[in-house]
């Protein structure tokens, strides 16, 4: 067993300022995209540094807002309810990732309304980038000692700080999360995306790969107490969330080649 490594989530104080690595995270992920947005761009005539700029404007008030209501909807409407202005403590947590992408896939909507391109034009471009700030969502998850997974044997399980985790050793699935939906989600559509796919195959190939990583490493990570199991006594509401995307993504791919080879 591994001893859990307890940082606070506090990264800076100043007086009444707190800066929390939760958001530190966050804005490492939007950095990230920045700086490679500018860096494909340059092997891209379509797209130039404003434009990379107006682009992460758009991506990071989707994710915030998507994340943040797609939290509050599919997982915590009544405590929210209850207490309705925990909505404004985003630094505590209790972000949606599949919230956030339908935050992200309108805001991209309004860019391309508002740029001319299309759809698709624009989410096969960023897809390769977002990973990154997956990754880094995750270890913010780490940090705050949440998300915790379920009781293992491992030897790299550890005991998360967080009472309701029993003083049990639990997997910690937020680093498997930061590992296969950040980094290795990385490699995969950033080595592909380097030559040129048809239409929609690499939007396609995120959401296959996400929602196949998602749905494997939810089988280690404990649902949230106040929803349980949805179904069989394994189902959770991240593989109900996910197993769309799978779907979703292989009709993409299987589409964009199909389309592709009929040309």
């Amino acid at each position: 067993m591994l001893e859990y490594p307890e940082i606070n989530p506090i990264a800076i104080s100043l007086g009444p300022v707190q800066v929390h690595w939760y958001g530190i995270m966050y804005l490492i992920g939007f950095a990230a995209l920045w700086w490679l947005g500018n860096l494909r761009a340059k092997k891209n005539p379509l797209w130039n540094p404003q434009e990379i700029a107006d682009l992460v404007f758009y991506g990071a008030l989707g994710t915030i807002l998507g994340g943040r209501l797609g939290y509050i909807l599919f997982y915590d409407l009544p405590a929210y309810i209850a207490e309705p202005l925990n909505v404004f403590k985003i630094w505590q947590g209790g972000m949606s990732f599949h919230g956030g992408l339908v935050g992200v896939l309108v805001a991209l909507a309004l860019y391309g309304y508002k740029t001319r391109k299309g759809f698709f034009q624009i989410t096969d471009f960023i897809a390769p980038m977002v990973p990154i700030g997956l990754g880094a969502g995750r270890i913010g998850n780490f940090i705050n000692g949440e998300l915790w997974g379920r009781v293992s044997d491992a030897p790299w399980a550890m005991v998360f700080p967080d009472p309701r985790a029993g003083l049990l050793p639990r997997h910690p699935s937020q680093l498997y999360e930061a590992l296969l939906e950040g980094l290795v989600l990385f490699f995969i559509l950033w080595i592909y995306s380097k030559k040129p796919r048809p239409t929609m195959a690499v939007s396609g190939l995120f959401l296959l790969f996400y929602g196949l990583f998602r749905f494997v490493v939810e089988f280690t990570r404990m649902p949230d107490a106040h929803i349980g199991y949805i179904a069989f006594d394994w189902l959770t509401m991240g593989q109900l969330l996910s197993a769309p995307m799978v779907l979703a993504g292989g009709s993409l791919l299987w589409w964009a080649y199909k389309k592709h080879s009929t040309k």
